[in-house]
């Protein structure tokens, strides 16, 4: 039931869900910092609820869609369904540059804790440089 529940608010959620632009914007910030090592480790996965949880004051089923959101895009980019990495990064430039209100959405202090579930030095720099590149749009446009 709680399935069929999930699935039914991700295929409606832009008409059930107050503000989906921006849960969906979120969305796509947390996704750039958890695909540059192409999985969603236990640690990023526990990382990812607790900021959702932080980002919604424990609204559990925001929370619920936000993290569900997160995962539906690192699919898409992982089985190269539509969306890939760089498209992810066109995306939130041109939706940070069109509604400036979504750069106070980037925290890059929550983004910088999910450096601590990367092992591999190289992923490392990459979410680093992933990170400076959000912390610039957020200084471009806020």
């Amino acid at each position: 039931m709680v399935n069929l529940r999930r699935k039914v608010k991700k295929f409606f959620r832009e008409f059930l869900l107050y503000h989906n632009s921006s849960l969906e914007y979120r969305a796509k910030i947390l996704t750039l910092v958890v695909a540059v090592n192409e999985k969603i480790t236990s640690c990023e996965e526990e990382l990812l609820k607790k900021v959702a949880c932080d980002i919604y004051n424990q609204d559990e089923e925001r929370s619920e869609i936000l993290v569900d959101t997160v995962k539906e895009y690192f699919d898409k980019i992982i089985t190269n369904n539509g969306l890939d990495f760089e498209h992810l990064i066109f995306d939130v430039e041109k939706e940070t540059k069109a509604v400036k209100r979504f750069a106070k959405k980037i925290d890059i202090e929550s983004l910088l804790l999910f450096q601590e579930c990367i092992d591999d030095e190289e992923d490392r720099v990459y979410q680093s440089r992933v990170i400076d590149f959000l912390k610039d749009l957020k200084e471009r446009y806020e």
